[in-house]
């Protein structure tokens, strides 16, 4: 394994602050510990969950063969001065509850735990994981006070990820071989984009018949649903977590790697005042750009409904900051 010297804009070592130690915070931590990527802290409600978390990954560093630490807490006082706050906390969507549902109880734990956790990093960028996904990053960058480049969602790359290895499975090549794009909010009005989708720089629909590309583009919207059947108990979280680990080695090395993430739309694609999938420029600094891709007529109109479906949630969620 390379090992990556990563240092914040201080000077010191890294730091990153997952909330949440379910199942999606505790892997993020395992994936960032493991690339050696930055020192991590795990905070949650809890008491007990994350301290558990913390000493098991603590002694797997020497099979492992990184030097970086991890601390499990209780406390934001602990969590000081992060370069990055990962949100994953938050309740998944359950039988009978409806999107309103979610947006609420999320909303307020989002709230909570950033003002928290900013209170103790306010110089920190901020990822977001919690479902309604897009929604909620919104309602964490509103709450947040800062500046929209330094406020993001992981979404698109895991939504990508998902159609990246469709597509290997279908076509028996390795998924590293698949370059895939999808935009829009994350659900079931996802926009997989076929024709920014590449097999070694080949158009993906060169290499399939239109049905079967179809049917992939539709598992993929319905991704996180099919993972959530077959586990009976909870969803996804190993991908969930690479995902998140990908956007935050971007801004830690400063990769300056263009990815698909929720971020703050002001006019780009037609669209103003909300988070969406789009693709960016993902540096240390955060947000760097905003590119706008030549969509067909199709695409943008299925974008402009990913879009509107976004945007009822909105008002919901803006209510919860005054409530």
């Amino acid at each position: 394994m390379t090992a990556f010297s990563t240092t914040s804009a201080h000077g010191s070592v890294s730091q990153v602050t997952v909330v949440g130690a379910g199942n999606v915070g505790s892997t993020l931590a395992q994936r960032l510990l493991e690339r050696n990527l930055a020192n991590v802290v795990v905070v949650d409600i809890v008491e007990g969950r994350p301290q558990g978390v913390a000493l098991d990954l603590s002694q797997a560093a020497g099979c492992e063969g990184h030097n970086r630490t991890i601390v499990g807490t209780n406390d934001y006082h602990d969590t000081a001065n992060s370069d990055i706050v990962v949100i994953t906390a938050g309740l998944p969507r359950r039988p009978g509850m409806t999107r309103d549902d979610l947006t609420q109880v999320n909303g307020k734990i989002v709230i909570d735990t950033l003002r928290q956790a900013l209170a103790a990093s306010p110089q920190a960028s901020v990822v977001v994981v919690t479902n309604p996904l897009d929604v909620m990053t919104y309602l964490a960058w509103k709450a947040s006070g800062l500046p929209p480049q330094r406020v993001m969602g992981m979404a698109g790359v895991l939504d990508s990820a998902r159609f990246q290895t469709f597509i290997a499975w279908e076509l028996g090549v390795p998924p590293s071989d698949v370059s895939a794009m999808v935009l829009g909010g994350h659900g079931d009005l996802m926009v997989p984009l076929p024709s920014y989708t590449t097999v070694n720089g080949i158009p993906v629909a060169e290499l399939m018949p239109a049905p079967r590309l179809q049917a992939l583009i539709d598992r993929t919207r319905n991704g996180g649903a099919e993972i959530v059947q077959l586990l009976k108990q909870g969803g996804a979280y190993y991908a969930p977590a690479s995902s998140a680990c990908v956007m935050v080695e971007s801004m830690l090395l400063n990769q300056r790697r263009i990815l698909p993430l929720a971020a703050h739309l002001t006019g780009q694609y037609g669209l103003s005042d909300l988070y969406l999938g789009v693709p960016c420029r993902l540096g240390q600094g955060g947000i760097e750009e905003i590119l706008e891709l030549s969509l067909t007529p199709e695409e943008q109109l299925a974008l402009e409904r990913s879009a509107a479906s976004v945007k009822e949630q909105i008002p919901l969620a803006l209510a919860l900051l005054s409530s």
